[in-house]
């Protein structure tokens, strides 16, 4: 496995001061954002369209830092029936539009989350065993048949006629797909194109266990966050894992991204990556740094160093 880096870390810089920030420290792959939750700091999608020059432009900065992009980001939410679904629908498919005309063959995702009628408005998450109250069992059943699957169908012809090959779904919270067996309800329902991007951050907070999962998922995983997350015990004990305070509320919260290695030791982080080697992974790990206890560079560095001590 390699290392590469997801661009949206370090908004605040550049481009070209991420790319002189990660090669410094011997990194030389990138994952960028084009949009959807990301605002895509450091392109213009539609203006990578619609100019050769900016293309150009792109890959000279590229090339003079001898970095690569192993995979375009647009995660946002195509389910949701509001104008902001609208507008993830249209930065997906001009991604993919993008990736032909860089070459890139990778699209990180995510599946999206519906209302849970099609009288609803709001995208609902639905968590709790269906058998009560009854009219869950309804809703989960309209998520799935009448929305995300017919969706997913209709998306993947399309990602293939852009030379895509492989879509990477982040099992994240309030997503239709955030375990390993929603990953495999949604892939076997449509198309072995679409797999997981593993991210053992959201597994944490979920309280699964993301070496199980990458067992689960053999041949299903198509790409991989490098994220840590630490559980907070004291906040825990008192009001159970489910958190709804701000997420920059670090000291109150039940749970918290950290920098690698500060939520999880570097030897959990060795057996991860063994196994997900054994289970027939072996592509790249990207760094995605949300640890707000920390300044973004220093976050960066230090997960920087503590998984090119792991991936291997």
């Amino acid at each position: 496995m390699k290392l590469s880096y997801y661009t949206d870390s370090l908004a605040h810089l550049s481009l070209e001061e991420v790319l002189q920030h990660i090669t410094k420290q011997g990194v030389f792959h990138i994952e960028l954002a084009t949009g959807g939750w990301s605002p895509a700091p450091h392109i213009n999608l539609q203006e990578l369209l619609s100019s050769e020059t900016a293309v150009l432009k792109l890959q000279n900065l590229l090339d003079t830092y001898q970095v690569e992009i192993v995979a375009l980001n647009c995660s946002g939410n195509p389910l949701d029936p509001r104008e902001i679904g609208e507008r993830h629908r249209e930065v997906t498919i001009n991604t993919f539009k993008l990736a032909q005309i860089l070459g890139v063959k990778k699209i990180v995702m995510m599946s999206g989350l519906p209302p849970a009628s099609p009288q609803d408005e709001m995208p609902n998450w639905i968590t709790t065993t269906m058998s009560w109250p009854p009219e869950l069992k309804e809703a989960l059943t309209y998520q799935w048949e009448e929305v995300a699957i017919p969706y997913w169908r209709e998306l993947v012809p399309i990602a293939k006629q852009h030379g895509i090959k492989k879509i990477a779904l982040e099992n994240h919270g309030t997503q239709l797909v955030y375990n390993s067996e929603t990953l495999l309800r949604l892939r076997n329902s449509v198309d072995s194109i679409i797999g997981m991007n593993l991210d053992p951050s959201h597994m944490f907070w979920m309280g699964g266990d993301p070496i199980q999962s990458a067992r689960k998922l053999e041949g299903a995983i198509h790409h991989m966050h490098g994220k840590d997350l630490r559980i907070e015990d004291a906040p825990v004990s008192l009001n159970t894992i489910l958190e709804t305070k701000d997420i920059y509320d670090t000291k109150n919260r039940a749970w918290n991204y950290v920098a690698v290695g500060h939520g999880h030791d570097l030897q959990w982080w060795k057996t991860f990556f063994s196994v997900v080697r054994m289970c027939g992974y072996d592509d790249f790990v990207s760094l995605e740094m949300e640890d707000f206890t920390m300044q973004p560079e220093d976050g960066v560095n230090i997960s920087i160093k503590a998984l090119q001590q792991v991936v291997v």
